[in-house]
């Protein structure tokens, strides 16, 4: 039994919000705790706070937050490809994790979008 587009795009959504929460802990211990620049944490855990306001907008459903994560996540996605090919240690693990997350919410917004489009067309006759 196939599901219902509208019911795929929620679900998709659902795994783009829970792994944009999942970035927002990640980028926010990776600072702070797991592979810090500095010991003792350092102003980057800073970059946690707009992933964490977009995440209270994507619980809503605002379709412009969806939007928003869209065009803000490569960049997140870019910095922690960046920095897991140019450290090693705890700190290219860490990354990595970051960059995967990242990939996987861009990935789920792309499919919710695509899915929430595919409802919106009209049957053909």
């Amino acid at each position: 039994m196939s599901r219902k587009p509208s019911d795929a795009a929620a679900r998709w959504h659902r795994v783009a919000v829970a792994s944009i929460l999942a970035l927002a802990l990640t980028e926010l211990l990776w600072e702070l705790l797991l592979a810090p620049l500095r010991s003792g944490g350092s102003w980057l855990a800073l970059k946690a706070l707009p992933l964490a306001l977009l995440w209270l907008a994507l619980v809503r459903g605002s379709h412009k937050a969806r939007q928003f994560a869209s065009l803000l996540l490569p960049i997140y996605f870019g910095e922690a490809l960046v920095r897991a090919l140019s450290e090693s240690g705890r700190h290219a693990l860490v990354a990595a994790v970051a960059a995967a997350l990242a990939g996987v919410a861009f990935a789920a917004l792309l499919i919710s979008f695509r899915r929430a489009r595919d409802r919106s067309k009209p049957a053909p006759p």
